[in-house]
């Protein structure tokens, strides 16, 4: 799943490229996958692309029109969605590559780009809406770590009293935006800390670490995406990982064995040595 790092690298580009051009042409072809109805699809096309922001995994493609106000094409990607972007867009909405086409948007200068998933369950969502926080998921994001004005305070007030399992909670989005199960096996390796410990038990020196960890993986991880297109993207951030995705190499830490257990349908993987007091997860 796309995480905030490679998501704002993924915006950043997407502005410098699209920043002031028309919408010629929008088109959803999943229908499932537009989950507004009014404004449609139609009626981005005359309007200009002021920027495209990320907001936690999520982007916003902000859009003006002189008489009709600002419109938002909010790109929620799922597990497998992505961008695909054209310097020539092809006309007519044949797919290009293997991934399942679900929009198109061609701009006037003839670039454009694609809406993508290569999953199952094409699970790749678009809103079109006045603002932002019309879409449900993004009224209720929690702090971002990657933002700015990032409070390890307000991080450990999230913390505090939750009966939830740590690894969940940093995934949830309504607690912390931009954060998956990738980063979230990379952070808590960095803080030493199992994915199943709850995190009202975490003492303040924990959540100390874990806070600057957080704040310190996402981004490192973002300056290392900084200037890659986003074909390369996906790749580069697995060459990258350290735990996740590595079961069985060797802990780059303490040199034992990275494990992995699963939850809910999902993996994770993680350090016995370095997170666990060397006993593996069942």
């Amino acid at each position: 799943m796309p995480e905030s790092p490679e998501v704002q690298e993924l915006a950043l580009f997407l502005t410098a490229q699209t920043k002031g051009r028309e919408v010629r042409a929008a088109d959803v072809l999943l229908p499932k996958a537009l989950k507004t109805q009014h404004p449609t699809p139609a009626d981005l096309v005359g309007r200009q692309i002021t920027g495209v922001t990320r907001l936690g995994k999520m982007i916003d493609i902000a859009t003006t029109s002189p008489d009709a106000g600002a419109l938002h094409v909010i790109v929620h990607f799922g597990h497998d969605g992505w961008v695909l972007w054209h310097d020539l867009s092809p006309e007519g909405t044949k797919r290009t590559g293997d991934a399942t086409l679900m929009a198109r948007f061609r701009l006037d200068d003839g670039s454009g780009f694609d809406l993508t998933d290569a999953g199952q369950w094409k699970a790749l969502t678009v809103h079109i809406v006045p603002n932002p926080t019309d879409v449900p998921a993004v009224a209720k994001l929690g702090p971002d770590p990657l933002a700015a004005d990032f409070d390890p305070v307000e991080f450990a007030r999230i913390l505090a009293g939750r009966r939830k399992q740590i690894k969940a909670l940093l995934q949830d989005q309504s607690a912390f935006a931009g954060i998956g199960n990738a980063y979230s096996d990379e952070i808590l390796h960095a803080a030493k800390i199992s994915p199943l410990t709850h995190a009202a038990s975490l003492t303040d020196e924990e959540v100390s670490r874990l806070a600057e960890k957080t704040r310190e993986i996402l981004v490192n991880a973002t300056a290392a995406r900084r200037g890659i297109v986003p074909s390369e993207l996906r790749d580069d951030k697995r060459a990258a990982l350290t735990v996740h995705r590595r079961t069985g190499a060797t802990c780059p830490v303490c040199g034992d064995t990275i494990r992995e257990f699963t939850y809910s349908g999902a993996a994770a993987q993680y350090c016995p040595t370095c997170q666990t007091g060397g006993a593996p997860l069942a």
